[in-house]
């Protein structure tokens, strides 16, 4: 099928850009975004998705409150040209400069959410390696992603008050990801070839004068699959990868949140940067679409469908599957390895399913500490 788009020297596969490379139905597009204020009094995320191989696209926005999320979910047959998958219900994307400017608006009146917020780069974006994972035989992960730093400019409504965004006060970040992961309706997988296990860690996280990001990818006996380091300056210069990373993990009894986090990135000559995190409150990730039991993502829902929730926080049961994932807003503090040292604001974010030497054991059985 022909679209506009294939008037432009964009092609990447012998077929329209309708048409994806891959026949996996798990194929995906997506836009993530997050802010926060540097005194953590406003939290909001925003991610948008769009799966060819499904015919869906869908998109969500949510607001922490106080001691509520609200959240609006929008889900509909995809579009036909990719120049309208960016407006979905009541959530758009506009691309207002490429790699530097982009636009999220949302207009949820009915679900008490409305917004006009540009998020413009604070640094240059971070291409992660590749994901790629594969269970048994079969390609589970096939993606690239992107992490980019910025601040926001702006306003959100919530139930009719206005919050002012300005970029000195609001920081946050922002990822592009696509390729192939587990998206949609659970298909039949055959016969089993491994215990449930997911482990990942993910840290973007901005300070005055760079940005430091982290991530980690673990398998239940705590090799790594998948990892990367970065300091980006606000400068607009290269980031600068790390040759490896570590970390240290402090679990919240009764979930499988960290209530203590540091992270290192291990330079190409020996030096060690170091991020302490602590955390503030937990976003709950289901209010974006992730592992929500009616709005996941990916999911047929009908030619054109708008949701809302409002969630109570702190969640009653943190260990559920619906509540596990989360993007912990917490305080920061950078010391490089020169031992100069800066305060931040970023997030952590965390989904640890399975077992992990850290401490963690079944499935979602809550962290239980141990006598020594």
């Amino acid at each position: 099928m022909l679209s506009g788009y294939d008037d432009f020297p964009i092609h990447q596969a012998p077929v329209p850009v309708s048409q994806t490379a891959t026949s996996d139905i798990n194929f995906y597009d997506r836009y993530f975004f997050n802010g926060y204020q540097r005194d953590a009094s406003v939290y909001f995320g925003a991610a948008m998705g769009l799966y060819p191989n499904r015919h869906v696209a869908d998109a969500a926005f949510s607001v922490m409150n106080g001691d509520e999320q609200l959240s609006v979910f929008t889900s509909q047959r995809a579009p036909a040209d990719r120049r309208d998958a960016t407006h979905l219900g009541p959530i758009t994307v506009g691309i207002v400069e490429p790699m530097q400017v982009v636009r999220v608006s949302v207009d949820a009146l009915d679900r008490g959410l409305r917004a006009d917020l540009t998020f413009t780069a604070r640094s240059a974006a971070i291409e992660e390696p590749h994901y790629s994972w594969r269970h048994g035989v079969r390609t589970f992960f096939d993606y690239t992603r992107f992490t980019q730093f910025g601040a926001w400019d702006g306003w959100i409504e919530v139930d009719g008050r206005r919050h002012d965004v300005t970029p000195e006060a609001v920081w946050g970040s922002r990822d592009r990801s696509w390729g192939v992961r587990p998206v949609g309706e659970p298909a039949a997988s055959g016969a089993p070839v491994a215990e449930p296990q997911f482990f990942w860690l993910w840290a973007p996280v901005n300070f005055p004068t760079l940005s430091t990001h982290f991530d980690t990818n673990d398998f239940g006996d705590g090799r790594r699959w998948h990892e990367v380091g970065a300091i980006a300056p606000i400068d607009g210069s290269a980031p600068r990868l790390m040759r490896t990373v570590d970390y240290r993990v402090d679990w919240r009894p009764g979930t499988r949140w960290a209530q203590h986090f540091e992270y290192d990135l291990v330079d190409w000559d020996g030096g060690v940067h170091t991020v302490v995190l602590e955390p503030r409150q937990e976003f709950q990730m289901s209010g974006l679409g992730y592992g929500h039991p009616e709005f996941a993502h990916g999911v047929w829902k009908g030619e054109s469908v708008v949701g809302g929730q409002r969630l109570g926080l702190p969640v009653d049961d943190p260990c559920s599957r619906t509540n596990l994932h989360v993007q912990a807003l917490c305080d920061a503090t950078y010391r490089s390895a020169d031992g100069s040292t800066e305060r931040g604001i970023g997030i952590l974010e965390q989904l640890a399913i399975g077992v992990h030497p850290t401490g963690l054991t079944g499935i979602f059985d809550p962290f239980t500490p141990t006598d020594v």
